[in-house]
């Protein structure tokens, strides 16, 4: 099937439930394409564990080789790029007003990630769906000073932090636009902000997280076909994801355990109205268990799953875990259905 004929079918049956005949006929760019439109195939879910992969290999071509080889090894249905250009810690962040004085990073710091992205592009978009991983404005200002220091200040003085998080927005916009001109297919973006307790007000995060967070995932949002939200608990668990619930994606990762419950799949794509990718503990049976064991977790998760679903974890899995632990993971997940 070339792009052509499969673009007029996915056109006209977008609404529909019809099915492809068999996973071998497409490439993984189209079938995921095909997923998104409402188009999935018999007892076959899609599937995609990410990892880091180490100071070896964050930007560059020894970047672009890792993440072909982790893709190729594992089989997984979509590649995504691990954004590991971080900010360095700026050790004259001591008072709110401090935050003014950030230097805008403009292209220049992003080019060895950037170099990455192109060789990326080259190599596998013509057969797969390339993603970005992208931290939000308040996650790249806590690499620019410790936690404890970023949310004192934040309930010190917000208005004056703003000033620092409106710099780290605009350096990761021009990121953002330079990914796309290079061919990026989405994003894969992360929030957090709006945990349990990690305010003492939501107010905080409605007033000067999320508008920040909100920038990127709008322009994303009206020119890349396929974007992942990834509500991130590595910091502290939700109450809930009201907070987010808006934020722009087509498809959610978020954790199913919540601080004091745990919700289900269908609970996730009903609540944030999109498809759902996740359902395995990072730190449970993705990691620790026998073959048997991880199958048998998978196929439950599955079952109880939206139709319209895409098996991971709830974030990024331990960056020591087996590459052939997770291509079996995937491999279980390619021969059943929801």
């Amino acid at each position: 099937m070339n792009r052509r004929t499969f673009l007029s079918l996915s056109s006209a049956a977008a609404l529909s439930r019809t099915s492809f005949a068999a996973p071998s006929a497409i490439t993984k760019r189209e079938r995921m394409l095909g997923w998104l439109a409402g188009q999935t195939t018999p007892n076959y879910t899609p599937a995609a564990f990410f990892l880091h992969f180490g100071n070896d290999y964050k930007a560059g071509s020894a970047a672009t080789k890792r993440h072909l080889e982790y893709f190729r090894h594992t089989d997984m249905d979509f590649l995504k790029i691990q954004f590991e250009q971080t900010y360095s810690r700026q050790e004259f962040l001591r008072t709110p007003a401090d935050w003014a004085k950030l230097k805008l990073a403009k292209l220049d710091f992003y080019e060895p990630l950037l170099q990455t992205v192109r060789e990326l592009v080259k190599a596998e978009k013509k057969n797969s769906l390339i993603l970005m991983t992208l931290y939000s404005p308040f996650m790249c200002a806590g690499q620019c000073a410790a936690d404890d220091v970023l949310l004192r200040h934040l309930e010190e003085n917000p208005e004056a932090v703003k000033k620092g998080l409106e710099i780290l927005t605009e350096s990761q916009l021009l990121f953002v636009r330079a990914c796309i001109k290079e061919g990026i297919d989405g994003f894969y973006t992360s929030t957090q902000g709006s945990e349990a307790k990690r305010f003492s007000s939501p107010a905080i995060f409605s007033k000067y997280v999320k508008p920040f967070d909100l920038v990127s995932m709008k322009e994303m949002a009206t020119v890349c076909p396929f974007n992942i939200l990834h509500v991130c608990d590595y910091v502290a668990p939700y109450a809930n994801y009201d907070a987010v619930y808006d934020y722009p994606g087509h498809v959610v990762n978020c954790n199913v355990k919540l601080s004091d419950r745990q919700i289900s799949g269908q609970d996730v794509t009903k609540l944030f109205k999109r498809p759902f990718m996740g359902g395995m503990d990072r730190h449970g049976m993705i990691g620790t268990g026998t073959p048997a064991q991880v199958e048998a977790e998978i196929r439950k998760v599955v079952k109880s799953a939206p139709r319209q679903f895409m098996l991971g974890a709830d974030c990024t899995v331990d960056a020591t875990t087996n590459w052939d632990r997770l291509r079996h993971a995937i491999s279980v997940a390619h021969q059943v259905g929801a």
